[in-house]
């Protein structure tokens, strides 16, 4: 969730509305989660600021948020000012989600499994924990060069955790 709101900061055309046939970007960076019901269904609350406070105040409104999620304890503000989605079925042992943009959002990230997958370092071919991850972005305001740019960001803060501070 920070790597995604960091990233963010630096493309925040992917963070933001598409209302009355223009982009609003987005005052804040309020990260929808997707969070799954356990009477079925899918429920996209906001976690606020995702990209300020500490990792562990983030963790406590993570679980905070995901806990009221499944009780039916949400404000109306976390269910309706998401400016990105993450979803993530790498719990469920999917490999890669290519999830689809909830409006008047315009974009959605996609997360799967971490895998040891053959990997090559130096010429030589070595095992890596490796993820997959997808963007389902909106062309009316973003385009493949700045979703790739985007993905970059996110992969360069995953892989420097010190950086989510």
């Amino acid at each position: 969730v920070r790597a995604l709101a960091l990233a963010l900061r630096k493309h925040p055309e992917l963070g933001g509305f598409w209302r009355e046939g223009a982009f609003v970007p987005a005052t804040g960076i309020h990260v929808g989660l997707a969070v799954s019901l356990r009477e079925g269904g899918l429920i996209n609350p906001a976690i606020h600021d995702a990209d300020s406070g500490s990792l562990d105040q983030l963790m406590k409104r993570i679980r905070d948020v995901s806990s009221r999620a499944r009780n039916g304890g949400l404000r109306a503000s976390e269910l309706s000012d998401a400016t990105i989605t993450l979803t993530s079925l790498g719990e469920r042992g999917v490999d890669a989600v290519l999830g689809i943009i909830q409006p008047p959002q315009v974009a959605i990230v996609g997360v799967g499994t971490i895998r040891e997958r053959p990997w090559i370092v130096e010429g030589q071919v070595v095992a890596r924990r490796l993820i997959e991850v997808g963007l389902a972005a909106d062309h009316r305001v973003s385009d493949g060069h700045k979703g790739a740019r985007f993905l970059l960001e996110f992969e360069e803060r995953l892989r420097a955790p010190e950086t989510l501070q």
